[in-house]
């Protein structure tokens, strides 16, 4: 057994003596987390913080809201708790302006802010001496990376603007100064004051609590409060017009009001999803899930922010098609939301975690044959994954994941998501359901509230799964898995037979045969996107436009087909969709289709390039910064002009 090994184990049995299985950890209890953050690979190094030293334990945010000038602007108001004799406390900030920061009762307190860095921003330095809470005045960044601020035109109604957030993985501290590392789990609560007739929502329950600072006449205040410690980057905000709908007991959709029929309509299987992810995973600890259907510039699919999924419009396909990814951000509220990836090296118990409970939600509710079609999608879009990430001998294949000197959305690939996904499956398929479901639920009520690493998992699922036998360890490859490149030869396949139509209509079309009207009309999405990603990715433009003619997939109504089929008109120079193209583009900024689109148009100098620059140049302003940060590295901007602008 290695030394990180026997570390997570002294830190989980640490931690199961200081808290009952059901029971929140104690607010503010610096020993809960020390053995965790403690061990080697536990260590953030995308913060500045010093959590063993001092860290953040409660967040009270007083803002307000500014469309003019782009800002949210207030006081933020920092619990710490630090080692005796502790002086400092260290923050991340990055472009906050800082107006003063003191102690309770006024005092200024000396703080600097140090070297900035371009992905990580810089260090803020806040001599404490005995005091342990702080309150810190101060505007958000003037193009902070996680606000991003639509104009009415860009927005569904057309009527009022729009603010939202997206905080994953380090965004927030362009907005909230305090230690933004996923490992250091934080309280908070919120006074928002906006402009009369919006409407503010926070990944937290809304309250009634009085703002301190009642606003003007002109300004609505809205309070928010998370009792529950969490990572700062699940803190988000939205401001808009909004309504709600109830869908169940415990779940309702948000949405502009143009959108909320469609949105509520597509999402009426909400309640039995959470049904069903409790019975697999163990209660639900959240209290609501409410789910908030954004304009189409949101750059993610969704994001699991507690209580308030964020969702993007994309999803909407008018016959439930996409909503795994419903299914997804929901199972986020055990794997991830309530235990934690300590660092950004170990995001895959994050997202290869969920993605396998997703799959397990989907058989749940709507059978297995569509689960395991999933699984046989999520295996392809895996191996493709390891193809675009340099093969299989590639480090960046390991689902432990080296992010020295790179941002940590560098390791947000198809690795983290399918093979952590594939690693969990096969552990299922060895060791059997039953067992293996056992072992799921222990796992989240033994770590709830907790961050965790990958030594951990190894070894939690030693201790209860393995239990000592040796030709189980053998089996399951535990070490391969997670710390080597490639994919074990013990992963479980998925159900040969599970596209087997499809992929005799592949098989077809290489002979020139297109599958017809009534095949097509009765596959399902996925079975349509097994066809598209199967086809030989090189099709001369007679076999594209034809594909096109059949099934008018340049502007089908559901996105993910549109998507693929779009990138195989850019991979092929197909001239006849560009128009279609550039439409896309332009009615939405999910960082999944836009990146990917136009990093393969600017790829090709001489026919992609042009078209990428065009297109760039005229969405980029409705692009959320998550989205347009890579993209500017393209040099697709007119020489001179800034990104900002």
């Amino acid at each position: 057994m290695s030394n990180r090994i026997l570390t997570a184990a002294a830190a989980a049995l640490f931690l199961m003596s200081c808290q009952a299985k059901d029971t929140l950890p104690p607010k503010a209890d610096l020993g809960v987390v020390a053995p965790i953050l403690d061990a080697p690979d536990a260590v953030d190094i995308h913060s500045y913080a010093k959590p063993l030293e001092a860290r953040v334990t409660h967040v009270a945010l007083d803002l307000d809201v500014d469309f003019d000038a782009k800002r949210i602007g207030g006081t933020a108001t920092l619990d710490i708790q630090a080692k005796p004799g502790a002086k400092e406390v260290i923050l991340d900030d990055k472009g906050l302006e800082i107006e003063a920061v003191t102690d309770e009762a006024g005092k200024p307190l000396p703080y600097k802010i140090g070297a900035i860095d371009e992905d990580l921003g810089a260090p803020l330095a806040i001599q404490i001496g005995d005091k342990r809470k702080i309150v810190i005045t101060y505007k958000s960044a003037p193009d902070s990376g996680a606000l991003q601020w639509l104009t009415p035109e860009q927005t569904a109604g057309k009527n009022h603007p729009f603010l939202l957030s997206q905080g994953e993985s380090i965004e927030n501290r362009t907005w909230i100064p305090t230690q933004d590392s996923p490992g250091i789990r934080q309280s908070w609560e919120a006074w928002i004051s906006v402009p009369s007739g919006l409407t503010a929502v926070m990944s937290a329950q809304k309250g009634d609590k009085a703002d301190p600072t009642p606003p003007p006449p002109n300004r609505s205040s809205f309070y928010f409060s998370m009792d529950k410690p969490v990572a700062p980057y699940l803190i988000a905000i939205a401001v808009g017009d909004l309504s709600f709908r109830q869908l169940g007991p415990r779940t309702g959709v948000w949405a502009e009001p143009v959108m909320l029929d469609k949105a509520a309509t597509e999402l009426a299987d909400t309640e039995k999803m959470v049904a069903a992810a409790e019975a697999l995973f163990g209660p639900y600890k959240w209290g609501r899930y409410d789910m908030l259907v954004l304009p189409p510039s949101f750059p993610m699919g969704g994001m699991e922010n507690p209580t308030m999924t964020f969702l993007t419009p994309t999803f909407i396909a008018g016959d439930k098609s996409l909503v795994s990814l419903i299914a997804h951000e929901l199972a986020h509220s055990w794997s991830g939301n309530l235990a934690t990836n300590a660092t950004w090296a170990d995001f895959w118990l994050n997202e290869g975690m969920t993605t396998y409970a997703e799959r397990r939600i989907i058989e749940q509710v709507y059978g297995p044959k569509v689960a395991e079609q999933q699984v046989a999608l999520g295996l392809d879009a895996m191996n493709k994954a390891i193809a675009d990430n340099g093969g299989p001998t590639n480090p960046d294949t390991r689902l432990h994941i080296d992010l020295k000197g790179r941002h940590p959305d560098a390791g947000l690939t198809d690795i983290a998501y399918e093979k952590g996904a594939a690693f969990l499956r096969t552990i299922e398929k060895t060791v059997g359901r039953e067992r293996f479901d056992e072992w799921l639920k222990g796992w989240f009520s033994r770590h709830m509230f907790q961050p965790v690493t990958t030594s951990i998992f190894l070894a939690d699922i030693r201790e209860h799964l393995v239990k000592g036998d040796r030709s189980l360890e053998d089996k399951l490859q535990l070490d391969r898995w997670v710390y080597e490149p490639g994919i074990p030869t013990n992963i479980a396949l998925a159900d040969p037979n599970a596209f087997a139509a499809v992929d005799s209509a592949v098989s077809a079309f290489k002979t020139g045969k297109l599958p017809n009207t009534a095949t097509w009309s009765g596959w399902t999405t996925d079975e349509r996107l097994r066809f598209l990603n199967r086809i030989d990715p090189k099709q001369p433009a007679d076999r594209l436009a034809a594909l096109d003619a059949a099934f008018n997939l340049s502007r089908a109504g559901n996105n993910e087909l549109r998507f693929a089929f779009l990138m195989l008109a850019v991979n092929n120079r197909f001239d006849p969709a560009v128009p279609a193209l550039e439409e896309f583009l332009a009615m939405q900024g999910r960082r999944k289709f836009v990146r990917p689109l136009i990093s393969a148009l600017a790829k090709d100098p001489s026919w992609g390039r042009p078209i990428a620059e065009r297109i760039y140049a005229k969405n980029r302003s409705s692009y959320h910064p998550v989205t347009t940060r890579d993209l500017d590295k393209l040099g697709l901007l007119p020489k001179g002009k800034s990104p900002n602008l």
